[in-house]
């Protein structure tokens, strides 16, 4: 039997293209990606094969635009697709989340920003060239954001510069825990322009395509966490590295403005999480009334204490969907500050409730749930991870939330 849509048609009011692509998501969810998860969990490889078949699906250029060539998807269209996966594989699905971005941010997003003619017109001829490579020959692009300080926070800029030289850029610096480092055919860095002395702005930030292959990359370090191992998020050492002016992924400037004017951009990483919790609930419930495939039909369902724990764990889980389904339709240029301290809400609750909703799972479900041979202690240790990953970490969207709860915008204390 397939598993219901985590977010109904109907009652949630999806559009057409939306209910279509979360079944699509949902479909191959269970049919291929399920089946691998404990793979390349146990191995700490990455899903190679998953992205061959998602690129037959269609599925990597699920937000190059329609006119483009690919499915399309917005920004909330691509969040509810992504959900989906990641109920079946969360490290699939954070992988695909770096790779979809580099299409999301330059396709939907970018065309609600503000460009002088000549720049779209231009930007459009760019992005064309990557989304050929997504949808010809199955390319896929790498999204290496952090470098251990503050600027994957947005509060400095990056430590990574590009030089300008005759015919594009020359790029230096590093990245950690870069998702995909050694998997993906390019890497889109975010890097600061360097003006001769002048101190790094986050102005001046660039978002580049930098070829695997190109002279001067390099993958350092091992990979051997807690969760989420299917990442293979190792560091990524970029030396003089040149890139022609045509890797920009946007225009000089854009991702400042779309930092600046889109805050839901920061938000991708939670869908996987999402899925995560609906997993942890699921297994469950599919548990205790002995249905789990593989397993001996023995019902643990009548006992009134764990009857108890699966009714809180559906109201934690009804409310985190309530909440992050508001957040994600709520995204736009300019929001209001409820809509982002909803947002900052929103992130905060999907990654601790996605951990809670499986640390009740495992205790409701007892010790044998926990065996390698199911997911559910996999479901459990990459939930625990949402919380520490940057730019939006939970520590961060409780500062930013306290903070924007008692002071408006320019207000101090003097």
């Amino acid at each position: 039997m397939s598993d219901a849509p985590i977010f109904d048609a109907a009652a949630f009011r999806l559009t057409p293209a939306e209910a279509a692509l979360s079944r699509q998501a949902r479909a191959f969810g269970e049919t291929t990606l399920a089946p691998r998860a404990a793979q390349w969990d146990r191995d700490a490889v990455f899903p190679m094969q998953n992205y061959r078949d998602m690129h037959a699906e269609g599925l990597l250029g699920v937000c190059i635009p329609a006119e483009d060539g690919g499915i399309g998807a917005d920004f909330r269209g691509y969040c509810l697709a992504a959900a989906e996966l990641g109920r079946y594989c969360g490290a699939t699905a954070l992988t695909w989340n770096m790779h979809v971005c580099s299409t999301l941010w330059t396709g939907a997003l970018a065309d609600t920003l503000e460009m002088d003619a000549a720049t779209r017109a231009q930007h459009k001829t760019r992005r064309a060239s990557h989304y050929a490579r997504i949808l010809g020959e199955g390319a896929i692009y790498a999204q290496p954001f952090s470098e251990g300080g503050a600027a994957a926070a947005g509060s400095v800029a990056f430590g990574t510069t590009a030089r300008r030289v005759p015919g594009g850029f020359v790029i230096n610096g590093k990245k950690i825990f870069a998702s995909l480092a050694g998997s993906a055919d390019y890497y889109g860095v975010l890097c600061t322009e360097q003006h001769g002395e002048a101190a790094l702005s986050r102005r001046d930030t660039l978002y580049l395509a930098v070829p695997a292959t190109a002279e001067g990359v390099s993958i350092t370090g091992s990979w051997d966490p807690l969760g989420m191992r299917g990442t293979v998020s190792r560091d990524l050492v970029l030396q003089d590295v040149f890139v022609p002016e045509d890797a920009a992924l946007m225009p000089a400037g854009l991702y400042f403005q779309a930092a600046s004017r889109w805050p839901h951009m920061f938000m991708t990483l939670s869908p996987t999480y999402m899925g995560l919790a609906q997993a942890a609930y699921d297994f469950t419930v599919k548990y205790l009334r002995g249905e789990w495939p593989g397993m001996p039909p023995v019902k643990r369902r009548m006992y009134p204490t764990k009857q108890i724990a699966v009714a809180e764990m559906r109201v934690m889980l009804e409310q985190t969907k309530a909440l992050w389904f508001q957040a994600i339709s709520d995204a736009r240029p300019d929001p209001s500050k409820e809509q982002v301290m909803r947002a900052w809400a929103a992130q905060y609750t999907v990654m601790e409730n996605a951990n809670a909703i499986a640390v009740k799972a495992v205790r409701t479900c007892g010790g044998q749930s926990m065996l390698k041979s199911l997911p559910l202690e996999r479901i459990y240790r990459d939930s625990r991870c949402g919380s520490l990953m940057l730019p939006w970490t939970g520590e961060l969207c409780i500062d930013r939330l306290g903070r924007a709860a008692l002071y408006e915008q320019g207000e101090t204390d003097d």
